[in-house]
C-alpha cells in the first residue's frame, strides 16, 4: 500500500510502529459511498483504539483467543497479541486487513487478519473467543442488531467483551440491546475518552445469555475448548 506515514505508540512497557495511511480523506471512492455508504474509516487511529488498545495492554492474555471486530488500523489487536493471546484481527475493509498484517509483521506479533462483514454468513463461523474487542463500532444504527447477534456467535461461554466508545449517539440503544440480551455490563473510565469510556460486557456465571440466543454452558470449536479471562 503506498503513500503511508509511520507513527509511534506507547503500549506499557513497548513502543510499536504503526504504519497508516498518510491521507485517509484521498481514500474516499464515491462509487463505494454510493454503494453501500462506505467511507474509509479504518485508516485512521481513533482515540477509542488508543484506548481499547492501553487498556488491552494491561491484561493477562497469555494463551486466550481473541477477536476483534472492525479493527480498522488494529492497534487493540496488536496489544492483545503483546500479552500473549491468539488474536484474529476483522475488518470488512480489504485494504485494512492488509495494513493490519503488514503492521503486525513489522513488530513480530502473530496475528491473524481476515475480511468479516458483520451480517454475513462467514460471520457466524468465525468460532468461540475469550474476549472480543470493538472499538468505536456504534457510530450507525444499523450496526446494533449484526453486532449483537456477533456477540452471541462468537463470545464463549464464561467469556466477554470490550467495547471502546467516545459517546456516539447510538451506543446507549446497543447497550440497552445487549443488557436484553443478558449481558452483565460495567462502565470503565479511562483517559482519553471523556464522554465515553470502555464498556465490559460478560455472560452469565453459567456462560448463557437469553433463553432464545444464548450458548450452552461448554462448547467445543476446532478442538478447543475455551476457558474464562480476566478483563479486569
Amino acid at each position: 500500500m503506498d503513500g503511508l506515514v509511520e507513527e509511534r505508540v506507547e503500549i506499557g512497557q513497548r513502543q510499536l510502529v504503526l504504519l497508516r495511511p498518510a491521507d485517509p480523506a484521498g481514500l474516499i471512492d464515491e462509487d463505494e459511498f454510493g454503494d453501500d455508504e462506505f467511507l474509509p474509516y479504518w485508516a485512521e487511529l481513533w482515540p477509542s483504539g488508543l484506548a481499547l488498545a492501553r487498556h488491552v495492554g494491561g491484561l493477562d492474555l497469555a494463551g486466550k483467543h481473541v477477536l476483534e471486530l472492525g479493527c480498522g488500523l488494529g492497534l487493540p489487536s496488536l496489544a492483545a497479541a503483546l500479552g500473549g493471546a491468539r488474536v484474529l484481527a476483522t475488518d470488512w475493509a480489504p485494504e485494512a486487513v492488509e495494513l493490519v498484517a503488514q503492521n503486525a509483521a513489522a513488530n513480530g506479533l502473530d496475528v491473524r487478519a481476515t475480511v468479516l462483514s458483520w451480517d454475513s454468513p462467514q460471520a457466524a463461523r468465525a468460532g468461540l473467543f475469550d474476549l472480543v474487542l470493538a472499538a468505536d463500532v456504534l457510530y450507525e444504527e444499523r450496526n446494533a442488531s449484526p453486532l449483537i447477534r456477533l456477540l452471541e456467535e462468537t463470545v464463549a461461554p464464561l467469556g466477554g467483551a470490550l467495547f471502546a466508545d467516545p459517546g456516539r449517539r447510538h451506543a446507549a440503544a446497543f447497550f440497552d440491546g445487549v443488557r436484553a440480551a443478558g449481558w452483565s455490563i460495567e462502565q470503565i473510565v479511562v483517559d482519553g475518552l471523556p464522554a465515553g469510556g470502555i464498556v465490559r460486557l460478560r455472560r452469565d456465571e453459567t456462560g448463557e445469555t437469553s433463553s432464545e440466543c444464548g450458548l450452552p454452558r461448554r462448547q467445543r470449536v476446532s478442538g478447543q475448548t475455551f476457558g474464562e479471562v480476566a478483563l479486569d
